[in-house]
């Protein structure tokens, strides 16, 4: 059970996400606070998985209160003022939603939550399991073996994808889904629905660009906040 509280000036905005919640048998709520104060007594008394929280409240803005918070839960940011995005990120929230926002878009951010915390309760159990090193890839009817970390980049091309080697590029008979399930996640990030990145093989980033040798690979709005983790 996933527990978590709201902190939010607006009761409106209470009723919507309770509302939303209360179709998830997997989370429970532990308490509405009506501003960053109210939620600083609670969370120094209580412990949470993750919280709501409202950017724009009186006293003390949603950004200034995370930042008082010495270990705080994880975040989940619900705002109508998308220009704080880059910073909540930087603060290393687990999703920043627009509001108003559907329930489906709710779901995805807590299920963010869940991967976090199910990835650090892992963290041990897998901390002594080496890791591979070579991957089959099917392409032109044959089983090719690639070594990691010969990999630049992978690209999304129809059903199928490109692996572009540091000697030569193969297709894949397999979507770039299955690589971005498959592949190290600390070696490799997806950062564009069309593209996985090595992140030991960026030269730079510029702007919404990521060159890799010759390659200039574009950088999607929707994993600009995994890039920003990388800086």
């Amino acid at each position: 059970m996933l527990k978590y509280i709201i902190i939010d000036d607006e009761p409106l905005a209470h009723e919507i996400i309770e509302e939303f919640c209360s179709m998830l048998p997997h989370v429970q709520l532990e308490s509405n606070c009506y501003n960053a104060m109210e939620a600083m007594q609670y969370l120094n008394d209580n412990i949470v998985d993750f919280i709501f929280l409202d950017i724009n409240m009186p006293k003390l803005k949603g950004l200034d209160f995370l930042r008082t918070l010495t270990n705080p839960p994880k975040t989940i940011i619900t705002t109508a003022y998308k220009e704080h995005a880059l910073e909540g990120f930087d603060l290393n929230v687990v999703d920043y939603i627009l509001k108003p926002f559907s329930f489906d878009r709710l779901v995805k951010a807590i299920n963010k939550v869940s991967e976090v915390k199910t990835t650090k309760t892992l963290v041990k159990e897998v901390s002594n399991i080496s890791k591979p090193t070579r991957l089959f890839v099917k392409g032109d009817k044959k089983h090719h073996q690639i070594n990691l970390n010969d990999i630049l980049f992978i690209e999304a091309y129809g059903n199928y994808t490109k692996l572009f080697l540091k000697s030569e590029m193969i297709v894949s008979h397999q979507k770039i889904s299955l690589y971005e399930n498959t592949l190290d996640a600390s070696n490799f990030l997806r950062v564009h629905k069309s593209f996985i990145v090595a992140i030991d093989k960026i030269k730079f980033i510029e702007g919404n660009q990521i060159l890799i040798n010759e390659h200039k690979i574009p950088i999607g709005q929707t994993y600009k906040g995994n890039v920003i983790k990388l800086l």
